[in-house]
């Protein structure tokens, strides 16, 4: 059965502590596209993993190693670290099938997005540095992100998903996968709201951008579970989180035109992969009759 008294501690906790941190820092005049902005939301980051640890080790005395962590790799560590830029490929296909939308390969519109956010100066200078790199941007965010999203980015994206995908998913599995995808991914995404409201992921429709959000993490987690049962280890997801996070990028480089809420890896042309990736998840869950509610999280049989 579902511990909700402990389910409850921790999503009440989390969402105090992660709005009180946000709405005091914008009400201090913070920004999120500064230095002090990025160090903010890196602290946001880790505290569903802060809470976790604490009532799971600290008040409900149970070893933090229950959570899921463990570092025996197998192929679905890799699934998980190739899928997302795989996705925002998807997204950037699905965007130019859209009325408005068009292929830019000199990057025109990608471009366009940061008039409003740098000076005149700083968009010529990065289109000089374009010029000179060895290759296509595109390939280059490519491998920047995924080499980030191993590392660095993964540390930052444990922070959220052992309380997630660790702690919920643990105290969650009796629900049955659907039904645990749903609760988890409504709380992550009410979870994002203070960051989406000033201007996180739908700069130009920032209250809009909440039920997007919250849209897109329901959408999303099937896929994280999937990949934490497969691997049997929270870190992969971990690093399914941290890539993710460095290569959404790629879903808008090469088109021109659309809002944020239509194109991008956020928007409607993410949501239809995304749609399409829970699908085939549903019927591979279907036919293999392998999940069965309140059997080991981490079980791949």
């Amino acid at each position: 059965m579902v511990n909700w008294k402990k389910v409850r501690e921790f999503v009440l906790i989390t969402l105090l502590i992660s709005y009180g941190l946000a709405f005091l820092f914008f009400a201090l005049g913070g920004r999120l596209n500064t230095a002090g902005g990025t160090i903010m939301a890196v602290i946001y980051m880790f505290i569903p993993m802060t809470v976790a640890m604490v009532i799971q080790k600290r008040i409900y005395k149970l070893p933090i190693r229950e959570l899921g962590i463990s570092w025996h790799f197998n192929r679905w560590f890799f699934v998980g670290w190739f899928l997302p830029p795989a996705i925002a490929f998807a997204a950037m296909g699905v965007s130019l099938l859209l009325p408005g939308i068009e292929f830019s390969p000199n990057m025109s519109g990608f471009f366009e997005r940061f008039q409003e956010f740098l000076k005149p100066e700083d968009i010529e200078l990065m289109h000089e540095q374009m010029a000179q790199m060895p290759m296509h941007p595109l390939w280059l965010a490519l491998i920047q992100g995924l080499i980030a999203g191993a590392t660095i980015n993964a540390v930052a994206g444990f922070g959220e998903e052992l309380g997630w995908r660790g702690f919920l998913m643990k105290e969650l599995t009796p629900l049955g996968f659907w039904k645990m995808s749903g609760f988890i991914g409504l709380i992550w995404g009410i979870w994002h709201a203070p960051l989406i409201m000033y201007g996180h992921n739908y700069p130009e429709h920032p209250l809009a951008g909440v039920f997007m959000m919250i849209i897109w993490c329901l959408l999303l987690t099937p896929i994280f579970i999937y990949i934490t049962q497969k691997s049997h280890s929270v870190i992969a997801a971990a690093i399914m989180h941290g890539t993710l996070n460095a290569t959404v990028g790629i879903a808008y480089m090469m088109i021109k035109g659309g809002s944020d809420l239509v194109i991008g890896v956020t928007g409607a042309a993410g949501f239809i992969v995304l749609a399409i990736v829970d699908l085939i998840i549903f019927l591979v869950l279907k036919q293999k009759q392998r999940f069965t509610p309140g059997a080991d999280n981490y079980a791949t049989d």
